[in-house]
């Protein structure tokens, strides 16, 4: 992958050639520009800035040496969607639903994974019981109309609305999947009455049964839609004016694109948008080197997120859990199965009743970690690498920015001192505790699902992940870790492989035995044309249109189903036992159980149609021996391995050439990143500039 990194605004872009990604993380924003015509990948990276995030993309355009002008398409992912509903900072939401269904929202599934907690608390909803509001309608599960929407009580109850200041209103009538039109019309006389209050319906987002999960779902989108939808138009608003005249695109939970105008009414589609895309460009690194299963391992400066690429597809999920399995808050639509926690190069270190913990608060951008210079003085694992000397002081960030050891060492001590520990050994344990939370991420898309880990290639991004990659995969039993090319930013890269895509799900009930293919091929043309008509109806012309097909099943009895994804051979073959081999062997490796024999029935089926768009080349670089080359040697620095410090040898990456040869302990160094190799492991560049580490001492 032919890159560079540049530190000031050159005009060297040809207009309407460009595509520009943007990606907002807590602590930085990272900025990848593509330029069709000559092939040329540029990087910025620049602080995020919390009070007006927009800032810290221009600074990234510019240290990319760019501008909006120069740009066709615009690609964005951020975490202000998922943020609002972490830290409930969402909109004054009202919820409208069926009488008598006043109560499913707060009721929930009441999952209880440890049954003798006495401490345990169930879900806390985004919208209180207060703000929930009942119409009399009612529509059959097979889409009869039973009870007409009353119309004159909904405008009594919007009136009601105003007079508490709503901001925000979610529609959920029970039986809506089989039947929108009471949802559909209640939505039209709501927005006519209020054009300002963000109004959302339920089939709009979800045409499944399981109406607490769909409640959840059109629930978060209202609650946090008045929010995004100001954000992503300030953004509008601000590259337009800025020169930008192209096409506005943001990145999906899937790591699929759509439409910002889009996205400011159907905001729940992007609550992992910036994870999503490390995934896609995860699985566009191993198709180029030809690898099946990988574990896409994302550390940036907040948390650690892992997906998983599984025979050369991105793992997704039907229903996300937000929040944690215990008091989680449902989320029904598609999206990458993406596990995360609370550490990330500026989580914070704290001791609570005599034990040390590492996040999950983070130290942000604002003021960062206590070397960071800015004010802070909370110690961080970006302290404890700099002290331990992962990290050096002078050329972190290439250079322009210059970390403060002292203020480390103080900010550590601060910590260790209850402990009995001196900043060395704090920093330590700070690192050893991360490892083995960022494990967990890991464990959760790949053992929790019956994979196993130590068969996987852990692919290692974000600007700590190279870091701290070597860590895990000891922790875990992985045995190879690639370090991509400009990991600081590769969400980022990951964007500019990004397709346009549109996901569909309608519950259809049937026995798998008797089912009806003319059925079932009916409901599938009519979801695949909706996703043609979607991509009809955007600014892009993509070269190609790819449709996949899958079904949710269950054994007759049980509850809850499995997303099988299926060739289109077996419904042109109208192929029942295929159909049902796929399902076993999909149920026998979640669950470590099938059963052959028993009847299986279809729950919903899903439709994905994508608009393909043109990829950038990754290129292969210059060609060297094992030994690397004079230029890429910048010395050695005393750093933390196995318990002392030892003298490292320190490389500069952009030096590096395909087959050099790097046995640990080594540093390899580069704008944004570090990579870490520890005693005994062995370290490759591939013909791409790729890192591929061989791990020893794995578990």
């Amino acid at each position: 992958m032919a890159c560079e990194f540049r530190m000031k605004a050159q005009a060297s872009y040809h207009s309407g050639n460009v595509r520009l990604a943007a990606d907002i993380g807590g602590t930085f924003t990272d900025i990848a520009l593509f330029d069709d015509k000559t092939g040329q990948l540029t990087f910025g990276k620049a602080l995020s800035t919390p009070d007006r995030l927009v800032d810290g993309i221009s600074l990234g355009v510019e240290k990319a040496g760019s501008d909006y002008a120069s740009a066709n398409l615009f690609l964005h992912g951020s975490t202000v969607a998922i943020n609002t509903m972490l830290e409930r900072t969402g909109a004054k939401t009202a919820l409208i639903t069926t009488d008598g269904f006043r109560d499913v929202y707060e009721i929930g599934r009441i999952n209880r994974p440890d049954a003798y907690n006495l401490f345990f608390q169930k879900h806390k909803p985004l919208i209180e019981r207060a703000l929930c509001f009942e119409v009399r309608e009612r529509i059959r599960a097979d889409g009869a109309v039973v009870e007409p929407l009353d119309e004159s009580g909904l405008a009594v109850l919007s009136e009601k609305l105003e007079q508490l200041g709503i901001e925000a209103a979610a529609i959920m009538f029970i039986n809506c999947y089989a039947n929108a039109a009471h949802e559909m019309r209640a939505k039209a006389i709501l927005t006519k009455r209020h054009p300002n209050v963000f109004v959302s319906a339920s089939h709009e987002l979800s045409q499944e049964y399981r109406e607490f999960e769909r409640c959840s779902t059109v629930a978060a989108n209202a609650y946090i839609g008045p929010k995004v939808r100001r954000y992503i138009g300030e953004i509008d608003n601000h590259i337009r004016k800025a020169g930008f005249q192209g096409s506005f695109l943001v990145v999906q939970s899937t790591g699929g694109l759509y439409e910002s105008a889009q996205a400011q009414t159907q905001c729940v589609r992007m609550l992992e948008s910036g994870p999503a895309a490390g995934v896609i460009g995860t699985q566009a690194l191993c198709r180029r080197l030809g690898i099946k299963n990988a574990i896409a391992f994302d550390m940036g400066g907040t948390t650690a997120k892992a997906g998983v690429i599984y025979n050369g597809e991105p793992l997704t999920t039907g229903t996300a859990l937000i929040g944690g399995y215990d008091k989680a808050l449902p989320v029904q639509i598609a999206m990458m199965d993406i596990f995360e926690v609370g550490t990330g190069g500026g989580s914070i270190a704290r001791v609570d009743n005599g034990l040390l913990h590492v996040g999950p608060q983070s130290a942000g951008a604002q003021p960062g970690p206590a070397c960071y210079d800015q004010g802070g003085t909370e110690p961080t694992i970006t302290d404890a690498n700099l002290l331990l000397g992962r990290l050096s002081a002078d050329r972190f960030l290439g250079g322009e920015m210059k970390l403060d050891a002292a203020a480390a060492e103080r900010a550590l001590n601060k910590v260790g001192k209850p402990l009995g520990m001196n900043a060395i050994k704090t920093a330590d344990g700070i690192l050893r505790i991360a490892a083995t939370a960022m494990s967990y991420a890991v464990k959760g898309v790949t053992t929790e699902r019956g994979l196993d880990a130590g068969d996987f290639v852990l692919v290692a991004y974000g600007g700590a992940g190279p870091l701290h990659a070597v860590d895990v995969a000891r922790e875990i039993g992985i045995r190879n870790v690639i370090v991509p090319s400009a990991p600081g930013v590769f969400s980022a890269f990951g964007m500019l492989f990004s397709d346009l895509r549109y996901d569909y799900v309608r519950t259809h009930l049937m026995q798998l035995a008797d089912a009806s293919f003319n059925e079932i091929e009916a409901v599938f043309k009519e979801l695949e044309q909706d996703g043609r008509d979607a991509i009809a109806a955007t600014s892009i012309r993509p070269d190609q249109i790819a449709v996949k097909r899958a079904l949710d099943m269950r054994y007759v009895g049980q509850e809850h189903p499995v997303t099988v994804e299926l060739p289109m051979r077996v419904f042109e073959k109208q192929d029942r036992a295929a159909i049902k081999r796929h399902f076993d062997n999909d149920h026998m490796r979640r669950y470590g159980t099938s059963a052959p024999n028993e009847n299986a029935e279809v729950v919903s089926l899903r439709v994905t149609v994508s608009g393909l768009m043109k990829k950038p080349p990754q290129k292969k670089i210059k060609k060297g021996t094992s030994v690397p080359p004079k230029s890429s040697h910048t010395g050695t620095r005393k750093a933390w391995f196995d318990g002392r410090f030892r003298n490292a040898p320190t490389y500069r990456r952009t030096e590096l050439l395909a087959g050099n040869t790097i046995n640990g302990p080594a540093l390899i160094e580069e704008h944004a990143s570090t990579t870490v190799l520890m005693l005994g492991d062995r370290m490759v560049v591939d013909d791409y500039g790729n890192l591929a580490i061989r791990v020893t001492g794995a578990r």
